[in-house]
Order: C-alpha cells, then structure tokens, then sequence
C-alpha cells in the first residue's frame, strides 16, 4: 500500500469528491447511527487525490432495513460500501461471497460489488495491526494481549494479532457470555480465555498491550475511562481504538505512568485504506486521508 497519492490539479472538484456527472460511481458507508463518521471525509479525499470519478456518501440503516438496503446495492450498482456498528455480522448472510479472511473472523466490515457480485471482507483487524506495529510496537510475536471488550471490530483484531503470533490473548467483558463467543471462536487460531470484570486488575499487571475496543471515553463522553490506570505497568503499552479524542483520557493517564500509548486513528485510517484499495485497485493516498480526518476533527494538518 502506497503511503501518498497523485495529486489531482483538476478543476470543478466539489468539496465532497469528484465532479458528479453521468459516470460518477457511487460508495457509501452504513451503520445505527452514522452521522458522527468521518468516513466520508476520509474517502471522498481518496477519490480527490487519486482522479477517480467516485462519491462517498453515508446511509443511516437500520437493522430491519439491511437486507433492503442490500438489495438496493445491487440494484443501484454501488461499487462499495463499509460496514460499522451494528451491522458486521448480521449483513454477512445477505451476502454471495465471504472472504476467507472475514469468514474466519466472522464480521464483514468491507463490500465489494462485482457485477451484482457482493463479496465480504474485513479490513480491521488488518487497519489494527499495521498502526500498532508502526506507531507502538513492530515486534508482537509472543506478546501478552489484555483486549477489554467485545464488539464488532474485536474480532478482526483478535485475527489480526493470532496472525501476528502473540503470545496469548485475555479478554474482560461486561457480559463474559459474550466474550465467551469469541473465544470458541478463536481457540483454534491462538491461546486465548476470558475473565471477569473481577479479574481485570490482575491481568493488567500480567499484559504487555492493553486494548480498549469499548466506546467508553469516546465524545462527547471523554471523562469516561476502561478501567483503573493504576492498575498498568509502566512499560505497558497502552491502546485505544477511539481516534475522537486523538488521546482519550484513558491514554492520557497511561502516558502518565509511563505507558506507551497508540490510539485509534491509525486504524480508522488503515482499515479504510484497505477497502479503498479492494474497490478501485488503486494505492490508497493514505497521508492526504489522515491530514482530512485531522481537519474534520479540528486538529489541523
């Protein structure tokens, strides 16, 4: 994956992507809620730089509506679309194909039209695992994970890293059941348990990366915090999949103790360079995406 893209010096561009004419392809992203995305921005700055006559826009599905909303790709010829919260697994079935990949991780958060041929893929756990390595730690092979929570982009994650050949995986879950899926789900791809929220203290002074995949610290509740910090060791490494704030307070607290810290920025950007690249072929300009995600957010290049 190319890491910048072509600058496009052609005029008449909206704001949002390319001109939109007769030719325009059509992109989109879905979830319960979605207008807080900046998955939009991201993309329709994609199709800016590379000089492809695409749009990206975002639909607001319910759960009653997805296979509706399904029939319409293809009806409508919409090349790609990504899928967030709550729809990763349900949207699975609706589908014709299931990369090899995302049917292991059981969660499809990328689609690609092929001719009214909708193929499933997931690009998370890839997104994930790229940020770690190159912003926080590029060596995981035999790390110790600590991962608290278990939504939907958990399970790209847990793939991603099995892959990477940690050492082990913990998972700490409000509802252990839940987190219980995930483990018969795994077993066979790593060494991987759950416990309790009454066990979470100890196994943060066992973990050498602690991931928060909750929503707790994200805005506008940014007092919010996944657990006690106390509890890290300072040569932890700190991660967060939240990228609104930058650095969460849980972040903010473990650079405190002497944490690394890697928030979820990179991810958003990588999992969304990955599906780019599956729908067009084209690197994806993944700087001039970071710097518009930047600027949405209000931080500036």
């Amino acid at each position: 994956m190319a890491v910048s893209g072509m600058n496009n010096s052609t005029t008449g561009l909206s704001p949002y992507g390319n001109k939109v004419d007769s030719e325009t392809i059509l992109y989109s992203v879905i979830g319960d809620p979605i207008r807080q995305s900046k998955s939009p921005t991201m993309m329709n700055c994609a199709f800016r730089e590379t000089g492809l006559n695409g749009i990206y826009t975002a639909f607001h599905i319910t759960s009653e509506r997805l296979a509706d909303f399904v029939a319409g790709v293809r009806a409508m010829g919409i090349r790609g679309v990504n899928v967030t919260i709550p729809h990763k697994l349900d949207i699975m079935p609706l589908l014709d194909e299931i990369d090899e990949s995302a049917q292991a991780i059981g969660a499809v958060n990328t689609i690609v039209n092929e001719d009214g041929n909708l193929i499933g893929y997931n690009t998370d756990g890839l997104g994930y695992v790229r940020s770690l390595k190159e912003e926080a730690e590029p060596e995981l092979e035999g790390k110790r994970i600590l991962i608290i929570g278990a939504g939907g982009a958990t399970r790209g994650i847990i793939y991603a890293l099995a892959k990477e050949g940690v050492g082990s995986i913990v998972i700490s879950n409000r509802t252990v059941e839940r987190a219980q899926v995930l483990v018969d789900a795994f077993g066979s791809h790593t060494d991987i348990r759950v416990i309790g929220m009454d066990k979470l203290k100890d196994a943060c002074g066992e973990a050498d990366i602690i991931i928060n995949t909750t929503s707790l610290g994200m805005y506008p509740h940014v007092e919010e915090t996944p657990i006690d910090t106390s509890w890290l060791r300072p040569d932890t490494i700190a991660s967060d999949l939240i990228y609104n704030p930058l650095i969460t307070r849980f972040l903010e607290e473990a650079k405190s103790r002497g944490c690394r810290i890697h928030g979820g920025l990179g991810m958003f950007i990588y999992q969304g360079a990955y599906a780019f690249e599956y729908w067009t072929g084209v690197p994806a300009p993944v700087q001039a995406m970071r710097s518009a995600v930047l600027d949405a957010l209000g931080y500036g290049r």
